[in-house]
């Protein structure tokens, strides 16, 4: 088929789910579900630390707040499109609200990323230089830490969606993904991108292994801190406060990895698949672990639950 270049781009399509039509919306529903569980989960962590001023004022429970609000733009940005797709069959996207959503996409990513890094800094002064500890992570540092990360990530996601202007595309508009990602999108392009796509896989792994090695560092001095603690609970203690945190970064860098670092063969089906698991289940889970396993969360929870029943 011949190509035909595009001044003016028209709708993208985006891929079907090959189910049939009754387990499509079986599916719908099932994906709804797991999407308003996202939504109420983390925002349920933002108003319990918004509600205890303790909570609000220890820095990691700062950083857990944004993760939280980052982990709602996440599933938002791509959930409610995917779920258009499955209960009304409607698979079209225009060309701005492609690339709307590819911004949003990364910014919000990129963001879970860089607070998980920060973080973990947090974890590592707590435990390896406690008497620096609140002298280094004051509230204004810590609204820099914040800021630096939907900053980067924002300015990161400006940078991959202003590739996209100059580019005419192609004949062919459907994207195999269920949602506008950028190396997909990229590849309908009728232009030769070969060195903007290998730029941007380079920087995107800059990008991703700069934060990680930053946090495997952290942790590897925390350990090593832990380690020469001479008593069994003060090592269960310390191991504690970073259950949760280590649980939410193998759980993101897991199905990151899941994603990105799989053979080129795989089929757009099981791509599907993949990207389901890191824009849904992730953010789905994060809060059942900080809740699950954190003492303070569950206080806070318990306090909120009686101030509602006294009401």
């Amino acid at each position: 088929m011949a190509k035909a270049n595009l001044t003016d781009p028209s709708d993208f399509i985006l891929m079907e789910f090959s189910f049939q039509s009754e387990h499509q919306h079986l599916l719908g529903l099932l994906f709804l579900s797991m999407y308003l569980l996202t939504v109420l989960g983390n925002l349920l962590i933002v108003l319990l630390i918004s509600s205890d001023v303790h909570l609000l004022q220890t820095p990691m429970y700062f950083f857990l707040r944004h993760l939280s609000l980052a982990d709602v733009g996440f599933a938002s940005v791509t959930v409610p499109k995917m779920l258009q797709n499955l209960l009304f069959q409607v698979r079209t996207i225009p060309y701005s609200g492609c690339l709307l959503q590819m911004y949003f996409y990364m910014t919000f990513a990129n963001t879970d990323n860089y607070l998980l890094a920060v973080m973990a800094y947090d974890r590592y002064l707590a435990i390896c230089h406690p008497l620096l500890y609140a002298l280094r992570m004051t509230h204004k540092r810590c609204l820099l830490l914040v800021a630096i990360c939907w900053l980067l990530a924002s300015l990161n996601s400006v940078l991959y969606t202003l590739i996209m202007f100059p580019l005419s595309f192609c004949s062919s508009k459907e994207i195999p993904q269920f949602f506008c990602e950028f190396f997909p999108l990229l590849r309908l392009a009728c232009s030769d991108t070969s060195v903007i796509e290998t730029i941007s896989l380079i920087e995107s792994y800059v990008d991703v292994l700069g934060p990680f090695i930053l946090i495997v560092i952290s942790y590897v001095c925390i350990f090593c801190t832990i380690l020469r603690v001479p008593s069994t609970k003060g090592k269960q203690k310390a191991f504690s406060t970073c259950g949760s945190h280590l649980g939410v970064v193998a759980l993101f860098y897991g199905t990151l990895c899941w994603v990105y670092l799989q053979p080129s063969s795989r089929s757009p089906e099981q791509n599907m698949i993949s990207s389901l698991m890191y824009t849904m289940v992730t953010p789905m889970l994060n809060p059942f672990i900080y809740t699950l396993r954190n003492m303070e969360i569950k206080a806070a929870l318990r306090k909120v639950g009686s101030s509602a029943v006294r009401i």
